[in-house]
């Protein structure tokens, strides 16, 4: 699946793309689109292809196409505060995602299949959360992963008010998964070779819709042939945050309206978001004549009648003329982490300073 926008030389490449194709509507999925780098989540040498619009695949890991999960994103019409369940949760990178967005309460569980897929989520996401300046721009709802069969889960489990299926569902399966909806809850999935969004409007009343055609690897059906018995899957509790930790959300708040407000006044411009400044891609095109002759194809530059002996040096000062009017080209400057920074300043002792860092290594 993919290919439905052209290739990135980099993350933000990507998301300008998926942008001016309208995949990414809402600012909220493009600041978290910006904010997890897709490339963070292959492996070392499959790194290259992680800017392409394609769906990628090595053994249990799985990732979507970029346009998919865009799609996904701006379906579920996420808030701060909601309940989310990631069926088929992968590498742990839509989660993450989502935990941008729903920020310190709300609640963010994912079932996965297979546990060594479990364990290259966890080293993602641990990695995100010490290495990534980006988790100091938002409050975050940290995801948690349990290993089993979606199928399977315990019907006392909670419901929830979003929920995303990352593989194919059948007809069979429909009301299984409308079922893990609160009302006025919304549940994305692939049924029947369709994305398809399904709101709760009621106990008993869905509204579907249906977004765009695309093709999944199916659910796999349970397996009871070992022991004859369902193995129920037990989804993480609704845990209550600590006031320690409450504490912490407060502190980092008031630190971000703080530097939010000096920002504001040192500009003066009320500008949301500083520019950026992108790679100036540069194609140099070269006219050619091809030339068939007795089923061999010749290819050469034709000089044009006006061509001449000073030919060349027209072109050497064509060349310098284009070099002396071309602007400056402009590099941004590195980035801050104002957060960190200010927290480091505060006359606080050590250990407390690195709390409300998270312990972060950078």
């Amino acid at each position: 699946m993919g290919g439905a926008v052209s290739a990135g030389e980099d993350n933000d490449e990507l998301i300008d793309n998926l942008k001016e194709a309208q995949y990414i509507r809402t600012e909220l999925v493009e600041q978290a689109f910006r904010a997890i780098d897709r490339a963070d989540y292959y492996l070392e040498e499959f790194k290259d292809n992680a800017y392409k619009d394609l769906a990628w695949k090595h053994g249990n890991i799985h990732l979507s196409a970029p346009c998919i999960y865009s799609e996904v994103m701006e379906a579920l019409d996420l808030q701060p505060g909601l309940s989310f369940l990631n069926l088929g949760s992968g590498t742990g990178y839509l989660s993450s995602m989502v935990g941008l967005i729903l920020g310190p309460f709300g609640v963010n569980h994912g079932v996965e299949l297979h546990s060594d897929v479990i364990e290259y989520a966890k080293q993602k996401l641990d990695f995100f959360i010490k290495t990534s300046d980006s988790f100091d721009k938002f409050e975050f709802c940290e995801p948690s992963f349990v290993t089993g069969n979606c199928l399977e889960i315990s019907p006392d489990c909670t419901q929830y008010d979003r929920v995303y299926c990352g593989a194919g569902v059948q007809k069979e399966h429909e009301d299984y998964m409308k079922n893990l909806l609160k009302v006025g809850g919304i549940l994305v999935m692939p049924l029947e070779e369709k994305l398809t969004k399904i709101t709760r409007t009621g106990p008993s009343a869905w509204e579907t819709k249906k977004i765009l055609a695309v093709s999944f690897a199916p659910l796999i059906q349970p397996n009871h042939a070992d022991s004859g018995k369902s193995r129920l899957v037990h989804l993480p509790p609704v845990a209550v945050r600590s006031l320690q930790d409450l504490a912490r959300i407060a502190i980092r708040g008031t630190i971000k309206k703080i530097i939010h407000q000096e920002t504001m006044n040192k500009n003066g411009n009320g500008l949301k978001n500083p520019p950026r400044f992108k790679r100036r891609r540069v194609r140099r095109r070269r006219m050619e004549t091809i030339v068939f002759l007795d089923k061999e194809v010749f290819a050469s530059r034709i000089s044009s009648p006006s061509d001449d002996n000073n030919n060349s040096e027209d072109l050497e000062d064509e060349r310098q003329e284009e070099e002396e009017t071309k602007p400056p080209e402009l590099k941004p400057d590195p980035p801050v982490n104002f957060l960190r920074e200010k927290v480091l300043s505060l006359p606080l002792p050590d250990p407390l300073k690195y709390y409300l860092l998270y312990y972060r290594e950078k």
